[in-house]
């Protein structure tokens, strides 16, 4: 029985170096942040549809998609942003689908679905357990800041667009806690995984 493991935190909390963790213990890692890219590649389903919906002004000369002009169309006008994830989102779940079933079928031990929007998108039923990676809301607030080099203002308005990370860790089977060093982390993820029996 391959267990199916879903990955989420919030923007900021150190998912993705978590993801990275699972390589070491050889357990696959289906990115949606990855699929959401490789769905409106030239010659897909969702990049006509997108370009059927937008118009053609959004690609670049060399025809793959303007991210930036699309952003700045989508982000300022909610039905617009309904409208994209509409194409986007079905297309990147029908992959990780795929995807994770192909894996099933291999007999892998366990497979990771990193999906940033796990319990906003609703898409537990997917998964056989949820991993939150968590840090507190100061910490968070710091990184965000940083790495992006947003004002206090702009990454309190990023982390509000979601579901607090407390909230996620409430609803998630485990939580790693992600306010220390990587290695603790590490290490924590390794304690999880030899609970769920996977290593």
């Amino acid at each position: 029985m391959t267990l199916v493991i879903g990955l989420t935190g919030s923007i900021a909390s150190g998912k993705s170096t978590v993801s990275l963790m699972f390589d070491d213990f050889q357990i696959p890692v289906i990115d949606a942040d990855k699929l959401a890219r490789e769905v409106v590649e030239p010659g897909e389903k969702a990049y006509f549809d997108i370009i059927n919906t937008f118009g053609e002004d959004i690609l670049r000369d060399d025809k793959t998609l303007d991210r930036k002009k699309l952003g700045s169309i989508v982000f300022q006008d909610k039905e617009k942003l309904q409208q994209l994830n509409n194409i986007v989102h079905p297309a990147v779940r029908e992959r990780m689908i795929q995807q994770r079933d192909a894996y099933i079928e291999q007999g892998v031990p366990a497979v990771v679905l990193d999906i940033p929007l796990l319990f906003e998108s609703k898409l537990t039923h997917y998964v056989d357990k949820t991993l939150v990676v968590y840090v507190d809301e100061d910490v968070q607030l710091k990184r965000l800041m940083e790495r992006d080099g947003f004002t206090e203002e702009e990454a309190k308005n990023r982390i509000n667009a979601q579901i607090p990370v407390k909230e996620k860790a409430n609803m998630a089977d485990a939580v790693i806690d992600n306010n220390g060093t990587k290695f603790a982390s590490f290490q924590q993820l390794e304690q999880i995984l030899r609970r769920w029996q996977v290593i």
